[in-house]
């Protein structure tokens, strides 16, 4: 890439100084090396390992004192019990991790693999994409920095920088380039840990503020700075992956000094051009030279030659069981509607002729006939009681109607 393809960062200059803003500092190429966050969380992940320092519980602990089995036959468990008796202690079980006052399970020592190997170029990687990442606003901002007041990204500033002592300097400073909201958005910030990490020495926690970055070895601009909550100050040659991204989140807000911007094509070098600095590395090159995807799709070129968008939906029919549905068995068998019509018709008649039998078979009685077989069976009813011998049995009587 040449250098004239790239755009010009201009250089802000602070009160006092004799020259004005100026444009002429070509964006390093480190600054447009692909983003690759998968990288930079991976990366920080195994850094972060590195700076742990040991721990373990005391090899004594849980067993400080003297306990055996009762061993069996006394129904109880058998887990190692304090001797001893007079004392609530006497008879309680020891040793194991399901007691109180025991171990724990596995104890911790202190030959754990605590530090991680990171390779060289993963590290140089991650540290180009976490570079690039910072001059991207959108990713500053996503991040929670209060970049709002700020003139341009990325901000230089001069070289004038490097030569502030004082924090109070360092203020007016950052007031001049309308990164103090940020500053103080850290400082704002400081709070107690919860948990028990405010017992070991790490009592306090705060967010991260601007970091700046200066070119010139010995500056003094590290002890404007450093009084600064949240304010991290780093050398162009020996920027940290913890710095640029801390927590593994991309786009911390930077701020370079002119001496440390130019520098960063020297030490990270091109595409094609290796670093001067670091053996043999060369950056990433990206997968692809323009990665708006929405901007290739509705070019002219591609849209010359896809094909037209189908507006034409066909929807394929849901298949139904022939034997459960009769729609489908009428797409089969037209003649299924008649039939089954002409079943229902001949059912119909046949239930109609059953009935129709029966009914001539069944004689309809005369009302002078049915008065006559109602006297002949009153007349049967009185010839059976007067044939039975029931008079004797009170009961029976009274239940036929025979009057005593």
């Amino acid at each position: 890439m040449a250098t004239s393809a790239r755009p010009l960062v201009s250089v802000k200059a602070l009160e006092g100084d004799m020259a004005t803003d100026s444009a002429g500092i070509p964006m390093p190429h480190v600054l447009r090396a692909p983003i690759r966050p998968d990288v930079v969380r991976f990366t920080h992940k195994l850094i972060s390992c590195n700076k742990r320092q040991p721990y373990a519980v005391s090899t004594k602990a849980g067993h400080q004192t003297s306990a055996e089995s009762w061993g069996t036959g006394r129904a109880v468990s058998r887990i190692p019990r304090v001797g001893g008796g007079g004392t609530h202690r006497a008879g309680q079980g020891a040793f194991g991790n399901m007691c109180r006052g025991g171990r724990m399970f596995a104890p911790t020592k202190i030959w754990r693999k605590w530090h991680k190997r990171v390779n060289v170029r993963m590290r140089r990687v991650a540290v180009a994409s976490a570079l690039a990442a910072t001059a991207v606003p959108s990713l500053v901002l996503a991040r929670g920095h209060r970049i709002e007041t700020v003139p341009e990204f990325p901000l230089v500033v001069s070289d004038s920088a490097e030569g502030v002592e004082k924090t109070a300097q360092a203020i007016k400073v950052l007031k001049q380039l309308g990164a103090y909201a940020d500053a103080e958005k850290a400082k704002d910030s400081v709070g107690i840990r919860p948990g028990v990490g405010k017992m070991r020495n790490r009592r306090y926690i705060n967010r991260k503020g601007p970091l700046i970055v200066y070119g010139t070895e010995g500056s003094k601009i590290a002890k404007a700075f450093r009084n600064l909550t949240g304010v991290d100050v780093a050398n162009v040659e020996r920027l940290n992956l913890l710095d640029l991204a801390p927590g593994g989140h991309l786009g911390r807000f930077v701020i370079w000094t002119e001496s440390a911007f130019k520098k960063l094509d020297e030490v990270y070098g091109s595409l094609e051009t290796p670093s001067l600095k670091k053996k043999g590395f060369v950056l990433p090159r990206p997968k692809m030279t323009n990665a708006d995807l929405g901007r290739l799709i509705n070019s002219d070129e591609v849209q010359s030659v896809v094909k037209p968008i189908n507006k034409e939906v066909k929807r394929r029919e849901a298949r139904k069981n022939p034997l459960k549905n009769a729609a489908a068995v009428l797409k089969l068998n037209p003649y299924f509607g008649t039939a089954r019509r002409m079943a229902v018709l001949a059912d119909a008649a046949r239930v109609k002729a059953r009935k129709d039998k029966i009914n001539s078979k069944r004689t309809k009685l005369s009302a002078e006939e049915a008065s006559k077989i109602k006297a002949a069976g009153k007349a049967w009813y009185q010839t059976m009681i007067s044939d039975s011998d029931y008079t004797e049995f009170d009961v029976f009587s009274k239940w036929l109607g025979v009057s005593q």
